[in-house]
């Protein structure tokens, strides 16, 4: 019996090498991208920032578009982006004849669908899931990205704001999965992507709530990623995008040591998602951007707190928030202060 454990050790050990083997071996060969084409792709929060971009790369990839977002407004103009898109990479497919000729037959026509979906509210989710089902057919793809920020410090963040952030970018997490998840296990074939932060590995101070909610989407996407495993799904991939502060506008003025900003700046959202989408056409589980992100989560998980506070206050990371903090509530005085008037 134990040299039965012991030689299963020793093939577990085997195992991790190889796993490592593989994983240099992306970052030295490339994988080849799996095609999208025809699958149907939900996205949360479709309506500006990232969600909106990769809308617009899956909709380069032909993919069927099913775009959610609280902003009916918003969320037509990422669909007339895709429909553009759609039209500017439509291409006739070459055939041959019935008589050894070659026709030109219609390509296939990705189409884009438009639901006006609060993700903060279960009830939504699961009725607009349905009529997704029933309108447009079994969904392939789930990109998890719809998120808010409160923007203010703990103390003087309203309750309902609090509930609003880990609503929003945690629980909602739960329901687009149990509202689509059963039929990718019966068919063994899906994706589901969750977009958290590097917020989700290591945190700041003055943005607890924010912190808190990504952590508990990454805690969320791991548990089902080893979920999914274990019940042997292998045509079902999960992958983790946790990027650096992107440029966007959601954390505006946030900033860190000016010597060391030049090193580290802001992510253009374009990259981002470019980065995104590589991993998810390889079925990568985890894309950190940009990579240094790894070194950091690794070095916290190994230093001592207080080591951690030096780097942070080195880094001017330990007050990052707090320009941002002070603009979020400058122009809520000023909103307060135009409706007093």
């Amino acid at each position: 019996m134990m040299m039965m454990i012991v030689a299963e050790f020793f093939v577990v050990i085997l195992k991790v090498l190889w796993a490592f083997v593989t994983a240099g071996a992306r970052w030295v060969v490339r994988p080849k991208e799996k095609s999208v084409a025809g699958q149907v792709c939900v996205i949360t929060g479709a309506g500006s920032g990232l969600g909106r971009l990769f809308a617009k790369e899956f909709a380069r990839r032909r993919a069927i578009l099913v775009l959610w977002d609280i902003n009916s407004q918003s969320n037509e103009e990422t669909a007339e982006m895709v429909r553009q898109i759609y039209r500017e990479t439509e291409t006739p497919i070459a055939e041959d004849g019935p008589v050894g000729g070659v026709e030109e037959v219609p390509a296939f026509k990705p189409q884009v669908y438009t639901y006006v979906c609060d993700v903060g509210k279960r009830e939504s989710v699961y009725s607009t899931a349905e009529k997704v089902r029933r309108e447009v057919g079994e969904v392939d793809i789930l990109i998890n990205n719809a998120g808010v920020v409160s923007g203010h410090h703990l103390l003087e963040c309203p309750d309902e704001l609090i509930e609003r952030t880990m609503v929003v970018n945690c629980h909602a997490h739960f329901w687009t999965t149990k509202a689509f998840l059963p039929k990718m296990l019966e068919l063994n074939h899906g994706h589901i992507v969750t977009v958290a932060s590097s917020l989700g590995l290591f945190s700041t101070a003055g943005v607890e709530d924010y912190c808190a909610s990504k952590f508990g989407a990454i805690g969320f996407h791991e548990s089902l990623s080893h979920e999914i495993k274990a019940s042997e799904k292998d045509g079902i991939n999960m992958t983790l995008v946790c990027p650096y502060l992107v440029n966007t506008g959601m954390f505006k003025g946030c900033r860190i040591r000016k010597e060391i900003e030049p090193f580290l700046p802001p992510l253009s959202p374009e990259f981002c998602v470019k980065q995104a989408m590589r991993a998810i056409l390889t079925d990568q589980p985890m894309v950190c951007t940009p990579r240094i992100i790894y070194m950091v989560n690794f070095m916290k998980s190994i230093l001592p707190f207080e080591a951690i506070v030096c780097m942070y206050r080195f880094l001017g990371a330990d007050k990052c928030m707090y320009p941002f903090l002070a603009q979020r509530k400058e122009l809520m005085n000023n909103n307060e202060a135009k409706n007093g008037i």
